[in-house]
C-alpha cells in the first residue's frame, strides 16, 4: 500500500532518484541525502505506515524480516564494527517523513 504524497513512496515507485543499496520485494535500503555519520542508510518497508503504534502482525513480520536483513546490509556497507539503528517516532521525536523508517547510521573511528 502506497501514499501518494509519501517521498519515501515516491523513491519506492522509483519516481524520486535514490541511491539504493538493497532492495528486494519487501524492503528497500537507501542512502541518507542528509547524512549524519560517515555511512548514513534509511531503511524503509515498502508498506506504508507511519508509526510502530499502527503495527499489526503482518506489519510486524514486515519489521522483523527487516531487523533480521539490516546487520548484512550494513556490513555490506562498510558497518562490520558497528552500528546504530534509530527510529523517531512522531513530531516530538524529530520524524520528518511519515513513512516508517529505519536510519543505519555508522563509520565513525
Amino acid at each position: 500500500m502506497f501514499d501518494n504524497d509519501c517521498i519515501f513512496c515516491k523513491i519506492i515507485r522509483d519516481e524520486i532518484p535514490s541511491v539504493k543499496v538493497y532492495e528486494d520485494e519487501k524492503m528497500l535500503v537507501f542512502k541518507d541525502v542528509e547524512p549524519k555519520a560517515k555511512v548514513h542508510l534509511l531503511a524503509i518497508p515498502k508498506d506504508h505506515f507511519k508509526l510502530l503504534s499502527e503495527m499489526n502482525e503482518d506489519r510486524a513480520e514486515l519489521l522483523k524480516y527487516m531487523l533480521l536483513k539490516i546487520p548484512e546490509i550494513a556490513a555490506a556497507n562498510g558497518l562490520k564494527n558497528g552500528y546504530r539503528l534509530i527510529v523517531n517516532q512522531g513530531d516530538d521525536a524529530g520524524q520528518t517523513v511519515f513513512h516508517l523508517h529505519i536510519h543505519v547510521l555508522g563509520g565513525e573511528t
